[in-house]
């Protein structure tokens, strides 16, 4: 009965050994690790928003990685209690960036896009919202509309993202 334990036992480490072997061999890069799933990586931290007209309180906008590494969670809030929250990510077979955005009012967006000369650019024909890196480690949305199927676009909101 030992002889055939310890037979058993020697098997079993010498496949467990083989299929390690095996699979260290096969060790794929991490998913969500390439360039342009963290093209929006410009983007995380804590964040205190003004408006560019400077008419309003500044809000607050926390921008954390999820889904290990793989989508970006935006949560932000303002002094008057308007809440909203966004889900970004970059989709491989695409290769176009999505956020899908819900407030409390109810208002959903559904933008998609790419990095670009620098900017991060979705869109959804009659949003377009462009964030952009300023170089003063403060990063700029500018969210515009188009009623003319683009041909001019309007800005409805201009903020600057101060780290707090």
């Amino acid at each position: 009965m030992k002889t055939l334990y310890l037979t058993l036992l020697t098997t079993l480490l010498s496949i467990t050994s083989h299929n390690s072997q095996l699979f260290a061999a096969e060790k794929k890069p991490k998913p969500c690790s390439s360039k342009e799933h963290k093209a929006f990586d410009f983007w995380l931290g804590e964040w205190k928003v003004t408006s560019k007209n400077n008419k309003t309180k500044p809000s607050s906008s926390s921008i954390t990685k999820s889904n290990d590494g793989c989508s970006i969670h935006e949560r932000y809030s303002t002094a008057t209690g308007y809440t909203g929250n966004s889900i970004n990510f970059y989709d491989s077979k695409t290769k176009k960036w999505h956020q899908t955005w819900i407030d409390n009012q109810g208002q959903a967006l559904y933008l998609n896009g790419e990095f670009k000369d620098g900017a991060m650019v979705l869109s959804d024909g009659i949003n377009r919202i462009t964030w952009r890196l300023l170089k003063n480690k403060q990063a700029n949305q500018k969210w515009e509309t188009t009623r003319d199927q683009g041909k001019t676009w309007v800005v409805v909101f201009d903020g600057v993202y101060s780290r707090k």
